[in-house]
Formats: structure tokens, sequence, C-alpha cells
């Protein structure tokens, strides 16, 4: 999975957010597993995912705090 962009996280439904950073701590929690396991090939998804959390809770803040 690549990188989320701003443009597409900010047309996110709040629901759809909150499953995009559940799916993205499984991914994380996974990733680290093959890393202590010496089988994760593709070291940078794990600073990806975890700036891509990082930008969905950002963005999800910003909003909540547009509504007040």
């Amino acid at each position: 999975m690549a990188q989320m962009k701003v443009a597409d996280i900010r047309a996110m439904s709040p629901d759809q957010m909150e499953d995009a950073i559940l799916n993205l701590k499984k991914e994380r929690f996974n990733l680290r597993f093959q890393r202590a396991t010496g089988q994760l090939e593709n070291t940078s998804r794990l600073k990806e995912a975890r700036r891509d959390i990082a930008r969905i809770k950002t963005i999800a803040a910003e909003q909540r705090a547009k509504k007040k």
C-alpha cells in the first residue's frame, strides 16, 4: 500500500478514517513481527504506516475542531 494522499483522507467519512487507522495498526503490528523474525523486505513500510496513521489522526482532529 502506497502512502496515503491528504486529499484522499479528507474525502473519507469519520467511520472510514477509523477503519483505515485500524487496518494500518494491524498492518504495522504484522510488519513489526516480520522485522523481528527477519522476514521484512520493505523496511520503509513501517515508517510509512506510522506516518499514515498520524496523517489520518491529524486530519480527523482538524475536522472535529472545525465542527465545533
